[in-house]
């Protein structure tokens, strides 16, 4: 298949490296030290205590690969919408995107039956920009687990996790996604296909949207979120404030949030995405992780209160380090 992978950076890298390996033909978009250091070396995955060297197509505007028969976008969120006119040269009569991106998605209501099917979200999608020039047609939701990182121009470094769950946005088991698990598994990656992707999307986000924004307003790890009884307690009300907007839009939680608070605390001393990107001084993906969420309660009427007082902080946090608009 002709892949590109849009945001060629760690997760983009990584998925890079696998499906061009297995032998699919693979056109990565990057930019700056990064896509010159791939022209002129390859694309070099650092996992398991080598490295492994491919030479995917590199180019910086999505113009010169072409129509394409999958388009995996890994960007951040909040860059997605400003991509989404310059990405409709790598789309064909039957391109499918795979939207390997954290937090609530843009194409949430697409064939969700039921009153709000087809509902546009703002915090997501402004200007409706993503639904518009991509089609919510062509999207298919993935659950992205690996944590990779970029370690030096041209050099992606495996850390764990291999797992990218895939699912239609009306469950089918689609000839289209069928093809695409293939390949991503005869790259290397565990790509199981679900039939509920939303319920997947929101127990990463159940962790995403409280222990982000949390830690980027401590600047603690994980482990100490989880365990420390103040942040506990803050977490833990987000999160039941989520699940209860979640459960009024159909879907079942497989565990208790108790179970889930845990979960992060076994992870150990992390710094979530969130608060690495403060350090680092990139812009924070705080509405598809936060906002969206306030967005959806206010659509199925349940109140999120934590959620909000939470939110304003964080973002008040961003302005003042320049990193939010």
């Amino acid at each position: 298949m002709r892949i590109t992978i849009v945001g060629a950076g760690a997760i983009g890298g990584y998925l890079g490296a696998g499906l061009a390996g297995a032998g699919e033909e693979v056109t990565l978009i990057a930019r700056g030290p990064h896509l010159a250091s791939i022209q002129k070396d390859g694309l070099r995955l650092e996992i398991g205590g080598e490295t492994k060297v491919t030479r995917p197509r590199a180019v910086e505007d999505p113009a010169a690969a072409g129509p394409q028969d999958v388009v995996f976008v890994t960007l951040k969120a909040h860059q997605v919408p400003a991509m989404a006119e310059r990405l409709k040269p790598l789309l064909g009569p039957a391109t499918a995107i795979v939207f390997a991106v954290n937090g609530v998605p843009w194409w949430y209501f697409h064939k969700l039956a039921g009153p709000w099917e087809n509902r546009r979200l703002a915090s997501v999608d402004p200007g409706d920009r993503q639904w518009t020039h991509l089609g919510p047609e062509r999207a298919i939701g993935c659950v992205v687990y690996p944590a990779c990182e970029v370690v030096a121009p041209g050099v992606v470094r495996h850390i764990d996790g291999d797992r990218f769950t895939l699912g239609e946005p009306d469950g089918a088991k689609s000839e289209r996604l069928q093809r695409i698990a293939k390949a991503m598994i005869a790259g290397g990656f565990k790509a199981p296909v679900r039939p509920n992707i939303r319920a997947e999307i929101w127990m990463k986000l159940w962790g995403n949207l409280s222990f982000n924004p949390l830690s980027a307003l401590t600047h603690a790890t994980l482990d100490r979120i989880a365990t420390d009884p103040a942040t506990r307690s803050v977490a833990r009300a987000m999160m039941l404030e989520a699940q209860a907007v979640a459960e009024k839009l159909g879907v079942a939680f497989a565990i208790d949030v108790d179970r889930r608070i845990q979960g992060a605390a076994d992870v150990g001393a992390h710094k979530t995405s969130m608060l690495q990107d403060l350090e680092r001084g990139r812009p924070m993906e705080i509405d598809a992780l936060v906002t969206a969420v306030v967005e959806l309660g206010g659509l199925v009427g349940v109140p999120t209160p934590t959620i909000e007082l939470v939110l304003g902080l964080v973002i008040q946090r961003a302005r003042v380090a320049g990193l939010y608009q």
